[in-house]
């Protein structure tokens, strides 16, 4: 089998409402398809942030086996050239998850069997707890309350855009609402500096949160340390943290417990299983960031993956109409990644063909 053509298909949608983190305000919703065609017929598509080296990266692929991915990865990665950090690695690693997804789909097995099913499901948690025009505390009360209507046993909430004193309120009411036998994680998307990290930190302790995600800058290594010195809330981090080696950083601050490696961005799947080993040499856990629809695999595919990230309706509707196996809740507080042989990533084209931008 051989790649025959690497392309895009960019789609892009509006929200019904924007939404914040502590750093970001998002309007839109976007999706960036990267495909590979062979000549045995079998398509395999990646997804990334923006993607802006198709062409000069794909092309240097024409004619290779789409089964040979660690040659292929060896090819794209020239970190003096193209592949360390930023927009050419997420180029890399939206190729090699569509590279794991022909080989899945030659074999005719899961992605997550193909790549060791160490498990059928995984605990998740809801990715919700943005900020939002007129949302206030009882607004947020309500949200919590209809996932905990779901089964969720555990739900994440935004921190960090707000003042101390109105994000400690914030964090005290969903605990109210979700009580104490429902997981309560915080996410500060970096929004910290590492004193003021601390001081929410010591604030929030008392509201027995699962983690502290991305109190700083993910190259504050220094801070992370300071941070988990002064708290018994555990730390995770990683989504922006990029290859093999980047992680190996995180992983010797022994400051992070939890780590949310992101194969969108950080490498594609081939770097994410290396990762994953590391973690699991050094006792860390994971919990992966972003595309459920592929990282339910990986999930279940690892030991070490503790609990998926799943995003709700409220963040993004249409991803349900999307995808042609879109990923849905088991009744237990679980989720499963799809008996489809691939990645998860085949799309519904009528669907988001009025959104198509290239």
């Amino acid at each position: 089998m051989k790649i025959t053509k690497v392309y895009t298909e960019k789609y892009k949608w509006p929200k019904a409402k924007p939404i914040a983190n502590g750093k970001h305000v998002f309007t839109h919703n976007e999706l960036n398809l990267l495909c590979i065609e062979t000549d045995a017929g079998i398509t395999g598509y990646g997804c990334s942030w923006e993607i802006n080296f198709c062409e000069r990266i794909g092309q240097s692929l024409i004619g290779e086996d789409p089964m040979n991915n660690e040659r292929i990865w060896q090819k794209m990665y020239i970190p003096k050239f193209l592949g360390r950090k930023g927009n050419s690695l997420w180029t890399i690693s939206a190729i090699d998850i569509a590279i794991w997804d022909i080989k899945s789909k030659a074999s005719g097995i899961p992605l997550y069997k193909l790549l060791g099913g160490a498990k059928d499901s995984v605990p998740y948690y809801i990715a919700g707890g943005y900020y939002g025009p007129d949302k206030g505390i009882r607004e947020l009360q309500q949200e919590m309350e209809e996932y905990m209507s779901w089964g969720a046993k555990a739900v994440k909430m935004k921190v960090g855009a707000m003042s101390m004193k109105d994000d400690i309120a914030r964090v005290k009411a969903v605990r109210e609402v979700i009580g104490e036998d429902t997981k309560l994680m915080v996410d500060a998307n970096c929004a910290y500096k590492f004193y003021e990290a601390i001081e929410f930190a010591k604030r929030a302790e008392q509201f027995d949160l699962t983690w502290f995600e991305e109190p700083v800058e993910q190259d504050d290594y220094d801070g992370y340390k300071k941070i988990a010195a002064k708290t018994c809330i555990p730390l995770a981090a990683g989504e922006n943290e990029a290859t093999r080696f980047g992680y190996r950083d995180l992983i010797n601050t022994q400051a992070i417990s939890i780590m949310n490696p992101d194969a969108e961005t950080m490498g594609g799947i081939t770097e994410f299983m290396k990762i994953a080993s590391m973690a699991d040499a050094n006792g860390l856990v994971l919990s992966p960031h972003g595309q459920q629809q592929v990282h339910v695999h990986l999930n279940c595919a690892v030991p070490n993956a503790i609990i998926a990230e799943f995003y709700p309706p409220q963040y993004d509707a249409k991803v349900y109409e999307a995808f042609k196996n879109p990923i849905t809740l088991n009744a237990d507080g679980t989720i499963s990644p799809s008996e489809a042989p691939g990645t998860g990533l085949d799309i519904n084209r009528d669907v988001l063909a009025a959104y198509r931008i290239q």
